[in-house]
Parts: C-alpha cells; structure tokens; sequence
C-alpha cells in the first residue's frame, strides 16, 4: 500500500511539473491536480478523514434544495433501479459539495461510510482533492474520476462519475454522482455509468425549469417533433410581452446562442412566426407540436404550455414570485450574470489574478467594488489565505500609517504596549483590498510605494522591516488621472497599482439589472418566499438608481420590512424611485401647461393602444422603461392600467 502510495504521488509531481506527460490523463484531471498542488497545498500521500456535517447543519443544506430533492426524488429512485446490485451509488450534493442524498444497495452503509461517501460529507475539492463532486462543481461539466485519477492516494479505489445541475439561470446547483468504492474495472467501462449520470441530471433541471416557470407560459422545442415533451427538449420561459425570461441548456444548444443572447430578447426574434402565431399553439398533452423556423430558416417543432392560474386575489396586481435563497456566493460567475461588461470584468480578473498583475477598480460609489473584489480573491490561488479590506476614505488622515503599517509600543503618544499589525502585514500572503484609493494622503501614498517596491513593510517606531507577500487590489471612483494632474496623487503610484484597470458599470447601465433585483430580493427576504407585483418591479427596473447596488439593497430592504402578505407593492417603494405621493400626481417643477400637455398627449396614446405598454412604447418611439418613467412622472399609477 505504502509502495503504490508513493508510485502516486510521484505520478502526480510528475504531471505538476510537466516533467512526464500521461496521454490517457484528462486536461480536466490535470487542472484539478494543479489546484490541488498550487492552490490547495494539498499533499497526495496525506490520510485524512472526511469532514462530515451533524444532523442539523445537513439539514439546512436540505433545506435550500427542497424543491430540487422533491423533483430528484423519482429521478434518483429511477436511476438507482438502473444499476442497483452493482455496488455502486446514486449520490446528490448541493453546491458545496455537502452530500444531501444517498441511495445504494443495502450492505453498503459500512464501506461508504468509512470511504466519506456518506450524507452530510463535505466533497470539496480543496479538501478531498480532486473527486468527481468536487471538481465537476470547478470544471462544470460531467466527468469521470477513476482511481488514481483522485488526488489523494487514499480514493484510490474510488471511482466516481459526475455531472452538474444547474438551474434556469444557468448558475450550478447541484451535482449528481454514482460512485462505487471499490471499482476494479477500466475507466472505459465508466462511460455507460457517466451517460447515465448526466441525462438524469438534465431530466432533474427539466423539471425544476418547468416547476421554476408554471405562472408562465413555457415554449417547448426540439429539432424532431417525437423529443417535443421529453426531457431533452429546449424550453423558453417568457412573459406576458414575449420577454424571454430563462432557457435551458437545450435550448441553448439548439439555437446555437449563449444565454447572455437570448435573455431579456422578445421571443419572436428568435422564430420567424410571430408572437401570437406561437401563443397560438395549442398547449397541454393532447396538444400537436407546430412547424416553426428560427431566424435562419432552420426548422423545429414546438408546443406552448399555458402558465398556471395565479393564486392571487382579483384585486391584486399580477405579481412575481421570488423563491426565498440564502444569501448569494457573490462568487465572478453571479456578479457578471448576463452583464457584457461585467463578464468582460470577470475574464479579465481570472486571467491576471495569480500573475501578480494588480488590478484598479474604477466606477461610481456603491456599484460593488468590493464584492468584485472579494469574489476575486476566493476564486484566485490565495484564496485560503487572509483577505483584508481598507477604506482610505474612512481613517482620518493621523490615523493612516498607524492602520495601514502597523507600529511598535512607544511609536506615539497613546500607542497601545502590544504595538499593533498594520493592515498590510495582517493582509500577507493574501489579498490587500484598498478601496478609496484616491482619498489616500501624499505621504501615506510615498510609504505605501516603497511597500510595494520593496515587497517589505517598516512599522513606526521600528527599525526593521518585515517582508510582505500580497496581492493589492485598489478601488476608487475618483478619476486618479486627473488627480495626477492636480498634484493630489502620485503618478508612479498610480502606475504601480493600475496593472490592469476595469470599470464596474453604474446599476443603470447594466443589462443584467432585472436579475439583479430578483437575487437581492431573495436575498433580503430573510428566509421566506416573497412576492413583488409586476408594476413595483417595472418601477424599480426602470429608475435610474444614482447610489447604484448599495441604494437597491437599502431600498430592497426597506420594502421587504414594509410589505404585507409578503407583497411588495408599489406604496413600500420610496417616492423618488415611484414618482407617486399620497397627495396625488406629480406636479411639473415649471409649473407649466406643458406637463399637463404631456399627460393627456400619453394618455390617448395609452388609450389608442388599449394600454399596451410595449405598443405605446414602439408607437412613442421611446424605450418600456422610459414610458415606465413618464407615467410615474405624470401620476398615471400603474394600478389604472392593466400589466402587458
């Protein structure tokens, strides 16, 4: 045992190396058995036990998937019938790798309790090294880790095939794995095992699509008219207006478009039919999938399914149910969503992150700056190691140095007998985030330099320097060149910390801001399912939102705590944001007849277009949002008009 131990880990330096290629060996396998090495520190000889949540902790992380593990239930019970007696079994983990369900033959308990594969085990990558749940929830694909493809020697006998799950908005969810503990057979005879996992994992994102959509209609497509109504089907979520609001993979692979392309587009430009030939299409089981043809002319069969009748009083405006989640992983992948910008942000970040390139974040206050920068730091090398965050614009200016270098008992007057550790030796080996960087005073800027130059840092009152290693990552949303300009902030500074600079895009200019507003909500539901009607949700993606993310999640949270019957509703939403008072419409500020000019000149308009939104919009030639913007301004309630 000691001997094939040691063979291992030879091999596994040898590959880390690049001594020794292994043309059998998976570029999948050898990224994670780099991380394992460079990022983990991980050693391939180490015995370790697996760390395994108690009772209550595990069902917390049941509790997040609740909707998922009731849809898995048949899935995973089918998918266990399949292979049952074979020794292996069907095991799911949320995104963390916490295992939350496990099915295998009855006998089994003891040897995969003692290998870790067991409910509540942790099966990360960073601890278990590389295993089939912990690197495809890394690499995002289905795969297969057999043997002493795992990290660690002591999976050798494991063999674990893989695949993700990921909900409607592409983020993963969770990973369905079928494992066996004691494989003897070639990684080759895996690849049946492997299909297996993979199309149970689409079926269990099929159904929690369809379950994630029933109060909208859903369009399901395929290239051959038998797939229309099977799991392998491509499914479009949409609105009222043809909006389309989430696809799945399927989807995606069939009209050959990312989902950042496809969200948010009117349906009927992606079909040469128009929107009411396809809401024309008869829905249910008895319905008869219809010819359509994509804007190339490539032909699919489709089926509409009708939305669910909401369960809301007639009274009531048309509302958007937003699940109750935890709080977000703020991880690059959820900060760029379907923003251009901030996904050009993210790439760039994961490319210089571990070459030492420092990064300078520009962009207005409260665009979330230091999230980027904290989702930067977890997904790096150094990401086990400490990441400290200073504000400049926050210390008063005799306080600087003290915070920031650190300084040893008698430095000053007041100075505490234990000294202090600065900001920057607390932040070694790990990240030092500066935000507000162009607050920085000049002497504290010509100290930081020397720190930067010298890669060590004098605390005051000392005489000898301590050497540092860490990555710096600067914020600021003052214009540095200009600063430069005036005097106020050195040039050679400046360069030394712009390495690479990306602007965070203002929350109005963010083409992702509808899902935004969604995720903070669940976020600041404080654990229950909420509500928000459909004109409250127009209102808050239409306003211009001048403090950014920092002033949506305020307003968020406000509007949660106001709520009732879990509603938001357009009265919990500030005035400045609705446009609306308890005193009536609006006034024009001038006072003049042109407001009300304006008021009636929408009003027919509105009244010509039976109060569709988006024809009055395309007839004023003016975009939903700004007509969102106009009736607020005017007083024309949402309420007086029916949700298009």
């Amino acid at each position: 045992m000691v001997e094939k131990a040691a063979a291992h880990a030879e091999q596994v330096l040898s590959v880390v190396q690049g001594d020794k290629a292994f043309p059998s060996l998976e570029t999948s396998i050898t990224r994670s058995w780099l991380r394992c090495v460079e990022r983990y520190g991980l050693d391939p000889v180490r015995s370790h036990q697996t760390q395994v949540l108690e009772s209550p902790y595990v069902r917390e992380h049941q509790e997040r998937l609740d909707d998922l593990l009731d849809i898995a239930r048949t899935e995973t019970s089918n998918l266990y019938q399949r292979i049952a007696g074979s020794g292996f079994a069907v095991i799911l983990t949320d995104s963390d790798g916490v295992i939350v369900n496990w099915t295998a033959d009855a006998g089994l308990s003891k040897p995969f309790e003692r290998a870790g594969l067991w409910l509540g085990a942790v099966w990360d990558e960073q601890n278990e090294g590389t295993n089939g749940i912990g690197t495809v929830l890394i690499e995002r694909k289905a795969l297969t880790v057999h043997c002493n493809e795992h990290f660690l020697s002591q999976h050798g006998l494991l063999t674990c095939s893989a695949a993700p799950i990921f909900d409607p908005q592409g983020q993963l969810l969770a990973v369905l794995d079928i494992s066996s503990v004691s494989s003897q057979d070639s990684k080759q005879s895996q690849l049946h095992t492997l299909a297996l996992a993979a199309l149970s994992a689409r079926m269990i994102e099929h159904g929690c699509f369809l379950r994630a959509f029933r109060e909208r209609q859903v369009l399901r497509f395929h290239r051959r008219t038998e797939s229309v109504g099977q799991g392998g089907e491509g499914l479009l979520a949409f609105d009222e207006e043809g909006r389309i609001l989430a696809v799945n993979q399927s989807a995606v692979d069939q009209l050959q478009q990312s989902r950042a392309q496809v969200v948010g587009r009117p349906i009927q430009t992606l079909f040469a039919s128009g929107l009411e030939a396809l809401l024309g299409q008869s829905g249910g089981r008895a319905g008869t999938p219809s010819l359509v043809r994509d804007g190339a002319g490539k032909p699919f069969f489709s089926l509409l399914r009708p939305a669910e009748r909401r369960q809301t009083s007639s009274a009531a405006s048309a509302t958007i149910e937003i699940k109750a989640l935890p709080l977000p992983s703020w991880n690059l992948e959820v900060l760029s969503d379907t923003d251009p910008l901030m996904a050009y942000n993210a790439r760039c970040a994961r490319r210089v992150m571990n070459k030492g390139v420092n990064i300078l974040l520009t962009g207005e206050t409260g665009t979330g700056k230091d999230l980027f920068t904290k989702a930067i730091h977890d997904a790096s090398a150094r990401a086990s190691k400490p990441f400290v965050a200073v504000n400049c614009a926050a210390i008063p200016e005799n306080l600087i140095e003290s915070e920031l270098f650190g300084y040893k008992y008698g430095a000053f007057t007041g100075a505490r007998q234990e000294g202090r550790r600065g900001k920057i030796l607390q932040a070694n080996g790990g990240t030092l985030f500066l935000d507000e960087i162009g607050d920085m005073p000049l002497t504290s800027q010509t100290r930081l330099l020397r720190v930067l130059e010298d890669k060590e840092v004098l605390p005051l009152g000392s005489d000898t320097p301590v050497p540092v290693d860490l990555y710096l990552i600067s914020a600021t949303h003052r214009n540095l060149r200009e600063r430069v300009a005036g005097g106020d902030f050195r040039e050679d500074l400046y360069y030394r910390l712009n390495g690479l600079e990306l602007r965070l895009p203002a929350l109005r200019e963010r083409g992702d801001r509808a899902l935004l507003i969604r995720k903070l909500l669940a976020a600041e539901s404080d654990g229950a399912s909420v509500r928000i009607t459909e004109d409250a949700f127009a209102a808050l993606d239409a306003y211009a939102w001048p403090g950014n993310i920092r002033q949506l999640r305020n307003v968020l949270r406000a509007a949660v705590a106001l709520c009732e019957d879990q509603i938001v509703r357009v009265g919990d939403l500030p005035v400045e944001i609705t446009g609306l008072s308890p005193c009536g419409p609006a006034k024009d500020a001038a006072g003049s007849g042109l407001a009300q000019a304006e008021r009636d000149a929408l009003l027919r308009e509105l009244d010509r277009h039976g109060w569709h939104i988006t024809n009055t919009a395309s007839q004023l030639g003016v975009s939903r949002n700004t007509l969102y913007r106009k009736l607020r301004k005017h007083g024309i309630q949402p309420r007086e008009y029916p949700v298009p």
